[in-house]
Order: C-alpha cells, then structure tokens, then sequence
C-alpha cells in the first residue's frame, strides 16, 4: 500500500497545488511511483480525461508532474460554482446535480465511500500518494463536517504540512491560529510547517522561525520562495490575469467574465514572439486589439447579461464590424449566437438574446456533453485561409446544444471525429463517427473544443493569419515545444522544493507517518 503526505493550507491560495505538484515531481526524480489526490476541488478550471471523465485541472497538472495520465479518481468530487450560493456537483467525473451550499453541507458526507474507492485505487497502485487539502482546517464551521483537509487526513491516515503564505504577511499568526483552533488530534497529525512564497533576506526570518518552533512545537519544514513558475493554475486566483504581455505585434484581448472557465486555453498563446495576451474587464481596455477571444464560462446567460450591462457587448460588436476577429470557446461561442435559451432550467432558466454574430441557437438541457475529439478546419477563405484543413483536437464540456438557423455567409468551423464516448450521445450535426463543430461567418468565429491552441498547427496557423491581415509577414514563428516547455517547468519546481525543504525530513514524516 501507497504511503501518503498531505498539504495543508492556513487559508486558500497559500500555494498548496505548486507546492504537492513539486513533491509529485521531487518523489518522480527519485524513482517512485507517485499519483496526486483531492477529495474534492472547487473550480471552474476543469478538464475531460480520455474515459471522457470531468476533473479538476489542479490534478491534472499535479498528474503531468509525476509523469503518469490524468484518472478522475485523483479528484473524485469536483464542484462547479453556478451562483454565490450553490454549485454543481460531479461525483467521479459525471453530475449528480445541482445544490445549494446549505444542501451540500449536509449531504457530502455520503461521498466518503465514493472518495475512497478512488483514494484505496491509488493505493494499490502507487508507492507515494500526495494529498491536497482545500482553503484551511480551522473553518470551525465547518469542521464537523469535513471530508478535505483533517477529515480526509484522518481517512487516509496521511502525515500533514501545514503551509502559510508570508506574502500576504501575518504568516506567524497564520500558522499559530490554525494550530490552535485544531483538536489535539489533529495537531498531533501535523508533522510540520512551511513558509511559502518569501522574498528577502532569510537571516532576518530565522528568530522567527525559532520562534515559531518554540510556540507550535513543530518543526518548521523549510522556506520556499517566491518563484515565477509558467504552471497550470487555478480559477480567479491566478495570477495570470494581472501579468498582461502588452509588448507585442499582435494584441489579444481575452474577456474576463466574472465566471470565466478553462481560461488555460490561451496559456499557449502566451508564448508565441511578437503576440500580446491581455485579460479585459471594460470597454476601453479592448483598445484596437487584432483579436477578442470569448472564453468559456459556467453561467453563459448570467455572463452574457453582464457583457451587456458594462457595455462589452456593444464595443464587441462594433469591433466584429471593423472586421477584427473574434473568437468565442463554448460559453463564449453560445453567446455569439442569436438566441440562448434554457427550458430546463440547467443554467439559468428563460431565454435570452445572443450577441447576433453568428446564426446559431443554444438550448441548454440537464444533460451534459463530455468528450475527447480530434479532426480538422473546415475550408477557410480570404485571411482566414491559412486555417483550412488544420487538424485540431482538445475536448469539449458544455451543457448545452447548438443548432445553426441559416447558412447564408458562413459555414461550420470544423469536421471533428467523436473519438471518444462522452457523457451523452451525439446530436446535432453528428454523422456516425463525424460530427460539425462551431460555425464561422466572415471574421467571427465559435467553437466547443477547448484546448485547441494547444495543437502547434492551429496555433500558428492563427498567428499566422493576424500578422497577415496587418500586412506582415511571419514565416519563422518561434512557438515553444509546449511539452517540453511545461517539463522544464515542472523540473524548475522541483529544483526549488528540493532546495528549500529537508527532504531527509520529509522522508521521514513518510515513513512514519501518523
């Protein structure tokens, strides 16, 4: 059986993810076999393995550091924000419906069997299984109730970290409060402290650290940095959106919608020479960018509605009629559409008008599609040329169905082969194993398929086509080899975690466990 380690957090966004990722990659280097786990995740950022599974994207990238695939069993209950007050809850990849937080509290206990079935599999076939908890183990309110953080650690019988972020200041109290709001047999289940996210002078923190020793009686496990890392990250908290490349040929505005979903779609733009990507919020911000990517979201008519309120909308418009391009992903695509419309109540319930862009209508029902695909562009013409016959592939997570209403200027976006059976079988436009995608008018464009930069040939094919619509030429584009960009990453990380943390200690707190 797997021995187990578990991160903890004095609150959220301490930099538990990075943090067990880097474990992940120091216990791959080392020779073991070693998987991530979260009971559950809360995040819109979420990703369609190849069973055609929905997980969080936290443990996917946690996955790629130890070298293995992706399973929805190192994530088995992922929620999904609907509104302020509720989610949607998807037990080992597939919904189990939606509920208020409230409903929720009382219900999750019932998942224990299901987070542990996942948890006993990992067991069985890793030597060394990293947990992460989520936001903090002192919500007093919270704690009886717990199945994440000493809940799950008490499950799994795992050893804790426990990690502050001196960032934000106040890491001292951080960490002595949560200790102290702790039962004693909690306390005694956290092995040691970390200090995460320092910059300075670490000769001044050491009587703190002393200190800190003194008062909590535990061993302060190491001091890691502040490194800038280009890593998958989670939701609204990321720090991507304040990090605008504003230097390049070609400016890329991506919208932030309040419930922006699996904006790590655009993360491979960012390395393209000579591309700006930059995430607006208003009107003026959209300036005369070549592009505006619609992102996807968890609540298309609640976005969209929003959109409209600040007066994005409009200037969306006005810039489709310039004839820049604009690019919507799932939620971002629905909106380009004419009509949204959600009899089931699924989303938001009623009916809506679309931004007119594109003749598509969207009815969200109960049901929702989750798929792998792969296939190509359909043929393109004038500037968009470059992008025909252009295989894709990525995947797609969306709740509701899109339908074209008239053909006229403008044709599907793509032919894509269903090459996996995902959480409902195919509709609209589907021909046996192929199926259309998207559709494109002229400038504007939509699709389901997330993940569809990633493949280098649309990637520059699309960098391609916006440098030469400004009359440039752009034959020797220096895109990066995404997969061995994201492994030197990873390698990085590990190199800091391994520098920074005593990992004879670490070891150790291993094998003895609780």
């Amino acid at each position: 059986m797997a021995k187990a380690i578990m991160i903890q957090g004095t609150m959220s966004n301490v930099g538990k993810s990075l943090l067990a990722a880097g474990l992940c990659r120091v216990f791959k280097q080392d020779g073991y076999k070693v998987a991530p786990f979260k009971s559950q995740n809360m995040a819109l950022n979420s990703f369609i393995t190849e069973e055609g599974l929905e997980m969080g994207r936290a443990q996917v990238m946690q996955a790629e550091a130890c070298g293995i695939k992706p399973s929805v069993g190192m994530n088995p209950v992922l929620l999904k924000p609907t509104t302020d007050v509720g989610s949607q809850v998807i037990v080992n990849g597939e919904v189990r419906g939606n509920m208020k937080a409230a409903d929720y509290f009382k219900y999750k206990k019932k998942l224990i069997p299901d987070i542990m079935k996942a948890y006993h599999k990992l067991e069985e076939e890793y030597e060394i299984v990293v947990i992460e908890g989520a936001g903090s183990p002192a919500e007093i309110n919270l704690k009886s109730e717990d199945i994440v953080n000493m809940g799950m650690a008490k499950l799994a019988g795992a050893p804790v970290l426990l990690v502050g972020d001196i960032d934000r200041g106040g890491v001292f109290a951080q960490i002595a409060g949560t200790l102290m709001l702790l039962e004693e047999e909690e306390k005694a289940m956290v092995k040691g402290v970390v200090i995460n996210k320092f910059r300075g002078d670490k000769s001044i923190l050491e009587p703190g650290l002393v200190m800190l020793r003194d008062l909590t009686g535990k061993e302060v496990a190491g001091v890691i940095p502040y490194v800038y890392l280009d890593i998958d990250d989670e939701d609204s908290l990321s720090e991507r959106f304040g990090k605008n490349k504003d230097s390049g040929i070609i400016d890329i505005a991506v919208i932030k919608l309040p419930r922006i979903s699996n904006f790590t779609d655009f993360n491979s733009l960012e390395h393209m020479e000579g591309v700006s990507l930059r995430y607006v919020s208003r009107p003026a911000d959209l300036k005369e960018a070549d592009m505006i990517l619609l992102p996807g979201t968890k609540s298309t008519m609640q976005d969209l509605a929003w959109l409209r309120q600040n007066g994005l909308e409009a200037a969306i418009k006005q810039m489709a009629a310039k004839g820049k391009i604009i690019f919507g992903i799932c939620g971002g695509y629905q909106m380009l559409g004419e009509k949204l419309s959600d009899p089931a109540q699924a989303e938001a319930s009623g009916s809506m008008e679309g931004m007119g862009l594109l003749p598509v209508t969207t009815v969200f029902e109960e049901e929702k599609v989750r798929t792998r695909v792969s296939g190509s562009i359909c043929r393109m013409e004038g500037d968009l040329a470059l992008l025909s016959a252009v295989p894709i592939e990525g995947y797609e997570i969306h709740m509701g169905v899109t339908y074209v209403t008239e053909r006229d200027r403008g044709g599907f976006f793509s032919l894509i082969a269903d090459n996996i059976t995902g959480g409902r079988e195919k509709k609209s436009g589907d021909t046996g194993k192929l199926k259309t995608d998207g559709y494109v008018r002229e400038n504007v464009l939509g699709t389901y398929v997330h993940g569809i930069f990633d493949k280098e040939e649309f990637l520059e094919g699309i960098v391609k086509t916006l440098f030469k619509r400004k009359g440039l030429e752009y034959n020797q584009i220096k895109s990066v080899d995404l997969k061995t960009y994201k492994e030197r990453q990873y390698d990085n990380l590990a190199d800091t975690v391994r520098n920074n943390l005593d990992m004879e200690f670490i070891y150790r707190v291993l094998e003895e466990g609780i």
